[in-house]
């Protein structure tokens, strides 16, 4: 099925305050942490927070921009200026719920080939950039669905631009009783950090419990890899695979100028053995083949993280991914039961309808 019912305005103060119409809640009656508190005593502060009271009572109250004005003592062109303020700060972010037969019909297709549980469809944009946002909107309402839960959960997040716009889109909200955990590592080669690391995004932005793998996505040996999965953090992601609920995952293309390539994460005499190999997708960089099954040899031997014990979890998992240059990825990681959901966009859900695309 595709996207929700109806058209909802989210509200995101930037105290890390969150709201939406649909529950008509006072976006002051969140607590603020300590350094929100400081940050709305600033003259800054200060006009945001009144924005952010002009642009509810626009948006949310239904009120005309001179009933505004008249309610905040201030003229018209001021309201003007503030509602367009509250728009540039990114404290109101529109999203559409209504579903749109045309990509109703193609989840549907999708669900009945695939065999999902899961299959969100978004318009294609104009650009990659562009398409690329509106999938994180979808995913991030995907992932605000389970944060919503007020009984403990366990999510599972992979890595990838994808989930990290997903991270980025994901509006505040309080969710301390929550666990998040990595699939994969989150350290490239010579050291070098995952930039935004979508498991530590989505803590900071719910305050779910973060679990994160402080290692390479791939070791510099097998001898390595076995040496880090014996370490306290791996013991402790092994037990949340086995009581996650859900996972979220980006798919990789297998290629030059893919994303395992690009970071560094594979040399290019790396990446030409998997491609030799038959590779044609990744998820969490664990490589597999068109018929979705993970590779053997050197480099799936080196990969530190835990996807294969996922794959035998009964968590959902879901795969966020969109681009011509994926089509293989994905439908090979669809066939094989890589994933069982699909957050896509509807130039590349066709694509994945029409036998032999690749």
């Amino acid at each position: 099925m595709s996207i929700g019912n109806d058209f909802r305005i989210a509200f995101a103060h930037k105290s890390g305050k969150t709201s939406h119409q649909r529950i008509s809640r006072d976006p002051r009656g969140d607590v603020m942490n300590e350094r929100s508190a400081a940050e709305m005593r600033s003259p800054q502060g200060a006009r945001l927070e009144q924005a952010a009271r002009a642009a509810w009572l626009y948006y949310v109250g239904g009120r005309t921009q001179d009933e505004v004005a008249g309610q905040l003592n201030i003229s018209r062109q001021a309201a003007q200026r503030l509602i367009s303020l509250a728009l540039s700060e990114k404290l109101i972010k529109f999203r559409f719920d209504h579903p749109i037969g045309p990509r109703m019909e193609t989840a549907e297709a999708l669900s009945r080939r695939f065999g999902l549980t899961v299959c969100e469809i978004v318009p294609t944009m104009g650009n990659a950039t562009t398409t690329l946002a509106s999938v994180a909107i979808a995913g991030a309402q995907f992932v605000e669905k389970w944060l919503a839960q007020r009984a403990p959960l366990v999510l599972g997040m992979g890595t990838g631009r994808t989930l990290r716009a997903i991270a980025n889109e994901l509006s505040p909200i309080a969710a301390p009783q929550h666990k998040i955990f990595s699939l994969c590592g989150t350290i490239l080669p010579m050291g070098r950090a995952i930039a935004l690391d979508p498991v530590l995004r989505l803590a900071e932005r719910s305050g779910a419990q973060c679990y994160s793998l402080p290692s390479p996505v791939i070791a510099a040996t097998v001898e390595e890899r076995e040496m880090l999965q014996k370490q306290q953090p791996y013991t402790t992601v092994r037990h949340l695979i086995s009581q996650a609920r859900c996972m979220l995952v980006g798919i990789g293309a297998v290629g030059w100028r893919e994303a395992l390539h690009v970071d560094g994460v594979v040399s290019d005499a790396e990446l030409t053995e998997l491609i030799e190999e038959g590779a044609v997708g990744e998820i969490t960089g664990w490589s597999y083949d068109a018929s979705g099954k993970l590779l053997g040899g050197a480099i799936n031997d080196r990969v530190a993280g835990l996807w294969p014990l996922a794959l035998e979890s009964g968590a959902l998992r879901v795969g966020a991914a969109f681009g011509a240059q994926k089509v293989a990825a994905i439908r090979a990681a669809l066939s094989g039961g890589m994933v069982s959901g699909l957050i896509t966009d509807e130039a590349t859900a066709e694509a994945l309808l029409v036998e032999g695309s690749s």
